[in-house]
């Protein structure tokens, strides 16, 4: 087939990365492979440059930015329009909310070509205002309406969406975001070299965060946690960079808490399997997340999870793999890292539950298929299902 991914930027962030491996397989299996996608702006680094190494065509339309900016929109869709009436493809497969929202009107404009639109994460949350809480869920339903598939990362991007009127159950399928097993299930030769850069004590307890430092992502709230943690040989390591890093360090001054933490900066995919294993726990505190990429990471490493209950955590996180905490629960969360940091054979045992339970469910050649199979299904003209199965 010949198919063109769209996304808004490439950052270093799971939609990306997810977006990346897809397109990069599918060329390899044979399809001719087109990306789109607006500039890599902003503190969280790229990933043009792989992108550019991956065996397929990337096009960089200048105009489309994740910021709602009605000129530069309106350049956006015109070039994205320009680009499809050229390219013809069979499958226009979108990612991210404005570029989901933008390609899939060009691509209805035009013509000729399947419309697949995979949801990594809603706009529409309840920590926002409910004027653009509205606004976006008004133009998902109308983008749903063009579109032949809807993937999701998890079960519960599927029925929030549904309940706000996005779609309809048939056009959905749930795929979980894939990625390169292999690297996360060995130690990496780095790994201790990560550690011994942390400057950890001896016998010390590292409890990792990978995420971008911005908002709704929670660091807030393991800085609240270390303010109150006895447990000396704790150590706080957060991995990413982003708009509340000068933020989130002044905290951490403010409040005496240097020696108990540790930011890295940003780290290349191709050193988190280095991160995760030089950790003895992996925690994500964010309130609104697709799936976070971080927790089948953990797993995969053979690590135990600590999550709050948002959105698609669950369907990973539960008593055999990890402990799962009602959002901005502070003392549930100190609680439970200092009963993993206390016992390490409960944290052997959970970690290697949440190994067996990802492995294949998280495997991207897995997910690659299943992808082509929602290709294949729609050109067929077969419905899916919310299960997957036509």
């Amino acid at each position: 087939m010949k198919v063109v991914h769209i996304i808004t930027r490439l950052i270093l962030g799971g939609a990306q990365e997810n977006t990346l491996i897809t397109c990069k397989l599918l060329a390899e299996r044979g399809h001719e492979v087109t990306l789109i996608t607006g500039p890599p702006l902003g503190p969280e680094g790229e990933l043009m440059t792989r992108a550019r190494e991956g065996g397929y065509r990337v096009i960089v339309i200048d105009s489309m930015r994740r910021e709602i900016h009605p000129r530069r929109d309106r350049a956006a869709y015109r070039e994205l329009l320009r680009h499809l009436s050229d390219l013809a493809p069979d499958v226009m497969h979108s990612h991210s909310s404005k570029a989901g929202i933008l390609a899939r009107k060009a691509a209805a404009e035009v013509g000729g070509m399947k419309i697949v639109h995979t949801i990594h994460g809603l706009p529409f949350h309840r920590y926002q205002s409910w004027w653009r809480n509205r606004l976006y869920a008004a133009l998902e339903r109308r983008a749903a309406r063009r579109t032949d598939a809807l993937i999701s990362v998890a079960d519960a991007m599927t029925a929030q969406a549904l309940a706000a009127g996005v779609g309809r159950d048939e056009q959905y399928t749930t795929i979980y975001s894939g990625m390169e097993v292999k690297r996360f299930l060995r130690r990496p030769p780095q790994t201790e070299a990560f550690r011994e850069a942390l400057r950890v004590p001896a016998r010390g307890v590292i409890v990792t965060q990978i995420s971008r430092l911005a908002e709704l992502k929670g660091h807030e709230f393991l800085v609240r946690v270390a303010t109150q943690m006895v447990n000396e040989k704790v150590v706080f390591c957060f991995v990413g960079d982003g708009p509340l890093r000068e933020q989130t360090e002044s905290a951490i001054a403010r409040m005496g808490l240097a020696k108990r933490f540790r930011l890295t900066g940003l780290l290349g995919p191709e050193e988190i399997p280095a991160a995760v294993h030089a950790s003895d726990i992996i925690v994500h505190c964010s309130l609104h997340e697709g799936l976070a990429r971080a927790l089948p990471q953990g797993m995969l490493a053979g690590k135990p999870v600590v999550s709050y209950d948002v959105d698609g955590a669950r369907e990973v996180v539960d008593g055999e793999t990890g402990i799962l905490l009602p959002p901005k629960d502070i003392d549930g969360l100190e609680l439970a890292i200092e009963t993993l940091a206390e016992t390490p054979r409960l944290r052997k045992k959970l970690g290697a539950n949440g190994r067996e339970r990802c492995r294949e469910m998280f495997d991207h050649e897995r997910m690659v298929t299943r992808i082509e199979e929602v290709y294949e299904g729609i050109a067929a003209g077969e419905a899916q299902g919310a299960n997957g199965e036509p």
